[in-house]
C-alpha cells in the first residue's frame, strides 16, 4: 500500500471526493510529549474510494483535503470524533456537518463509548487486527502493517455509517443524536485562548481573591504550555493551580512551601513567571475574578434521596429504550431536576423529556413508583385510594 505523499496526488484524490454524500475520516497523531497534537496520518474513504495521506511528507500541502473538511455539502463521518475534530479545528478546517458513529452507537443500543473495533465486530461481523494501535506514527517509513491498520479504520467506517444511520432513522432516533453531533463542532469546545483556560478546570472556592489568582495561573500555564509545546501537566498539575490560588504566595519561599508544587519550582525557569502571574491575579481581584455559577446543593436528605431515585429511573428507562443512559441525562442533570422542576437542563427538553424527564418529575410528585421485578426495575403508576366522603 502506498500513501499519498504529494500535493498533486492529494488534489487528485480530493477531486474524486467532491460531490460524494459523505466521507469517512480518521487520523493518527502523537501528543504524549507535546501541547499541540502532531498530525502523522489522515485516512479517508467513501464507498468507492479510499486513501492514506501522509501530512509529514516533504512539501505536502493539506489544503485540498482541508477544503473537503470545510465543504458543508459533504458529511464527515468519524468514530469518537473529538480529538480528530480538535486537529482539524487547529488547521482552520472545522469538519461540518459531522456524524460520530460512537455517539450514534449510544442511541442504537450499543452502550456508552463503544470502541470502533467492537462496533465493527457487532455490526459487520469482522474482527480487526489492532496490533499496530500503539505504534510510533511519526516514524518513517511506515510499515505495511501500520498502513493496513490505519486504512481499516475508515474502510469499515464507510460501511458502518449507512447501516447505523438507517437503524436510527427506522427507530426515529436520528434526532436523538443531532444535538450531540452539532456540539462536537462547536468551536468553544476547542478554545485554546489562555484567558479562558480556567473554564476547563474545576475551581473549588468562590472568593474573588481565589478566583482571580486561579484564572491568572491557569492562563500562565496555558501560555507556557503553548509556547514550549509541552503538555499542561508538564508545566503544572491541576491540583497545584488550586493550591496556588488558595495560598497565593508572592515570594519564592511561599511557593516552595506548597505541597503540590514540585520541590525547587521557584528556582526553575518557570518560578519567577508563576510568581508574577500570582501577583497579577492579586491586583484588583474584585474586578478580575471570573463569574462562576455555584452548583445547587444536594446535601439535604430529601434532594439526595431524589437523586438516587432518579438514577434508578434513568437506568430503567435507558434499558427500556435500549440506549446508553449517558445520552439521556448526566448526574448533574439529575441533581438539577431534584432541586427544581423547571431546571434549565437538556433532560427536561425535547426527546429527553419524553424519554425520561417527564417521568422524573412524576417520580418526584409521587405519581410513579420503582418496583423491583426479579433483576429488573419496573416503573409503575401509583394508585391513590379514593377519598372517603364524610
Amino acid at each position: 500500500m502506498t500513501p499519498i505523499t504529494t500535493t498533486a496526488e492529494l488534489a487528485a484524490f480530493c477531486d474524486r471526493l467532491k460531490g460524494q454524500p459523505f466521507v469517512a475520516v480518521d487520523t493518527e497523531f502523537m501528543r504524549e510529549t507535546t501541547y499541540w497534537p502532531k498530525l502523522c496520518l489522515i485516512q479517508a474513504a467513501t464507498p468507492s474510494d479510499e486513501a492514506v495521506i501522509d501530512p509529514m511528507a516533504e512539501g505536502m500541502d493539506l489544503e485540498p483535503f482541508l477544503e473537503i473538511m470545510r465543504d458543508e455539502t459533504i458529511l464527515k463521518v468519524f468514530h469518537a470524533a473529538r480529538q480528530d475534530v480538535e486537529i482539524f479545528n487547529n488547521l482552520k478546517a472545522m469538519p461540518k456537518p459531522l456524524f460520530d458513529t460512537q455517539v450514534a452507537g449510544m442511541a442504537a443500543g450499543f452502550g456508552e463509548q463503544i470502541a470502533y473495533d467492537a462496533l465493527v465486530r457487532q455490526m459487520l461481523k469482522i474482527e480487526l487486527d489492532k496490533s499496530s494501535r500503539f505504534t510510533d506514527w511519526a516514524r518513517r517509513p511506515l510499515a505495511e502493517s501500520q498502513l493496513t491498520y490505519a486504512l481499516a479504520d475508515v474502510t469499515h467506517l464507510a460501511k458502518l455509517y449507512p447501516m447505523l444511520r438507517a437503524r436510527l432513522e427506522k427507530e426515529n432516533r436520528l434526532v436523538w443524536v443531532t444535538d450531540e453531533m452539532q456540539a462536537l463542532t462547536d468551536p468553544a469546545n476547542y478554545d485554546v485562548e489562555p484567558e479562558n483556560a480556567w473554564k476547563r478546570l474545576k475551581p473549588r472556592r468562590h472568593t474573588s481573591k481565589y478566583l482571580s489568582v486561579y484564572k491568572a495561573v491557569a492562563a500562565w500555564r496555558e501560555r507556557t504550555a503553548q509556547s514550549r509545546d509541552q503538555p499542561r501537566g508538564r508545566i503544572l498539575k491541576d491540583d497545584a493551580i488550586d493550591e496556588v490560588a488558595t495560598q497565593a504566595p508572592t515570594d519564592a519561599a511561599g511557593l516552595d512551601r506548597l505541597r503540590s508544587v514540585p520541590k525547587g519550582f521557584s528556582g526553575s525557569k518557570f518560578g519567577p513567571d508563576l510568581l508574577e502571574a500570582i501577583r497579577e491575579g492579586l491586583k484588583n481581584p474584585e474586578a478580575n475574578a471570573p463569574q462562576v455559577e455555584r452548583a445547587r446543593s444536594t446535601n439535604s436528605p430529601a434532594a439526595g434521596a431524589v437523586v438516587e431515585l432518579l438514577k434508578v429511573l434513568l437506568k430503567a428507562r435507558a434499558e427500556d429504550a435500549g440506549v446508553a443512559s449517558k445520552l439521556i441525562a448526566t448526574v448533574s442533570d439529575l441533581e438539577q431536576i431534584a432541586n427544581d422542576d423547571d431546571a434549565e437542563t437538556p433532560a427536561l427538553q425535547g426527546w429527553r423529556r419524553e424519554a425520561f424527564g417527564e417521568d422524573a418529575l412524576r417520580v418526584k410528585r409521587g405519581e410513579l413508583a420503582l418496583v423491583l421485578d426479579g433483576a429488573r426495575v419496573r416503573v409503575v403508576e401509583v394508585r391513590r385510594a379514593p377519598r372517603q366522603s364524610s
